[in-house]
């Protein structure tokens, strides 16, 4: 079981856009002046857009050096998206009750590097019920579609299982998550709680949408089914 960390399960509040300015200003040395969305994009992609859209040349070492400075910026600021952040309603019930069904493993498939993930489930307690050992990372790949390969590779590694779209259930709130499941074959569960409404994603190829987190029991059974 994969899930998306941001809107899905919390939100960091403008502490990304905040760490993505910083970032720019010191590799650029000029502010950040153009419009861009994240929209479940991997931070390749997203770190990739918002240098194209600034007119610098997004080569492989320009990309790695920004998604560096994001992550440090990030990590400068915990304290503040502690404060600004939040769990979104029902997430840690969702987290826990599906970590009871039997033969279920959970991690995350996210746009967030690896530390970022880690990072930001930690600061919000999230992070007891996921093994992020076998997650997907916005560092694995450019594309969202491409990170379910990730964590079969991983999940195999760590607990000697080649896991497939027919085994796997990805959760998450934007059409790029709905996207990803579509490609792997996987089960999708989608949640309006973040840009795409619940016809956007039931139109995307959804298998079950639901509004938020807080029925604990309808995120089992649409885990279950």
């Amino acid at each position: 079981m994969l899930w998306d960390i941001d809107q899905t399960l919390l939100e960091a509040r403008g502490a990304g856009r905040d760490a993505y300015a910083a970032a720019f200003l010191r590799l650029v040395g000029r502010p950040l002046d153009q419009p861009w969305q994240f929209n479940g994009r991997t931070e390749l992609a997203a770190a990739t857009e918002v240098l194209r859209a600034h007119g610098v040349e997004p080569t492989p070492t320009m990309v790695d050096s920004f998604v560096e400075l994001i992550t440090s910026e990030l990590h400068d600021r915990a304290d503040d998206m502690r404060r600004r952040g939040r769990v979104l309603p029902g997430a840690a019930d969702a987290l826990a009750a599906c970590a009871a069904l039997a033969g279920v493993h959970q991690s995350v498939l996210t746009g967030n590097v690896a530390q970022l993930a880690e990072l930001k489930l930690h600061l919000f307690g999230l992070a007891g019920h996921v093994d992020l050992r076998i997650g997907a990372f916005g560092d694995d790949a450019l594309e969202r579609t491409d990170l379910p390969w990730h964590a079969w590779r991983r999940a195999e590694q760590h607990l000697g299982h080649r896991f497939t779209g027919a085994d796997t259930v990805i959760v998450g709130d934007t059409l790029l998550d709905v996207a990803a499941g579509r490609a792997a074959g996987a089960h999708v569960v989608a949640v309006a709680t973040g840009p795409a409404d619940a016809a956007a994603l039931r139109a995307a190829g959804a298998d079950v949408v639901l509004p938020d987190l807080t029925d604990t029991h309808g995120v089992v059974a649409a885990v279950a089914g």
